[in-house]
């Protein structure tokens, strides 16, 4: 599918991913090897984004012909479990600013409600990567996109990061924004019939946080 990248299924990748998925996994080393494919993530997100040309001298006074990216990005989480994947961000990219989405469901609707939001003031200038670990339904995401556009943001600037991904959810979101990039660490299964991904890893934001 356009504009859906999956990371390389490394055997470093899949090791990594049967840890965090492992329900043994203590949570030291859930935290550790989650923050490993963040920076994963993170790095082809920077991959994806436009350069041009440009001509710098070596130390040994000799010209070189490199590339400088093209604009200013940012980093959007969607709070909570996004704001896990901000650090990996900045390990990358000093001095990064961070905007954060606070999404949850309406207990009387069962649909996603946005409670709150906090955004640079020129992020319709900027490039976006977007933050949430992961992609299921994709109401969270679709809503956050909706905050996002509504700033100016335009759907090629804007880079969804997640660690795993269902079918149901890249179907829904491709299918809504065609023009924005996911970058995934994995596409599972399927959603079961509570809408969790399986085979999945469980809740992200608990097991990164609090168990």
């Amino acid at each position: 599918m356009p504009n859906v990248i999956e990371l390389p299924q490394t055997n470093q990748l899949l090791g990594l991913y049967s840890i965090i998925r492992d329900k043994n996994t203590r949570r030291g080393d859930f935290v550790f090897y989650s923050d490993r494919i963040i920076r994963l993530l993170v790095e082809e997100g920077l991959n994806q984004l436009p350069v041009e040309a440009t001509t710098i001298i070596t130390p040994t006074n000799q010209s070189y012909q490199g590339v400088k990216f093209l604009g200013k990005i940012c980093g959007v989480s969607i709070v909570r479990a996004g704001e896990s994947m901000e650090q990996g961000l900045r390990d990358c990219c000093r001095s990064v600013r961070i905007g954060k989405i606070l999404i949850q469901r309406d207990e009387e609707t069962a649909l996603p409600k946005l409670f709150y939001s906090k955004l640079p003031d020129d992020i319709n200038d900027r490039y976006v990567f977007l933050l949430d670990p992961m992609l299921a339904t994709g109401g969270s995401a679709m809503m956050a996109v909706e905050v996002l556009l509504s700033r100016g943001v335009k759907q090629e600037r804007i880079f969804f990061l997640n660690l795993l991904a269902s079918p149901e959810g890249i179907d829904a979101f491709y299918k809504k924004y065609p023009k924005i990039k996911i970058i995934t660490g994995g596409i599972d299964e399927k959603l079961d019939e509570q809408r969790y991904i399986v085979p999945g890893l469980g809740d992200f934001g608990d097991r990164y946080y609090c168990i």
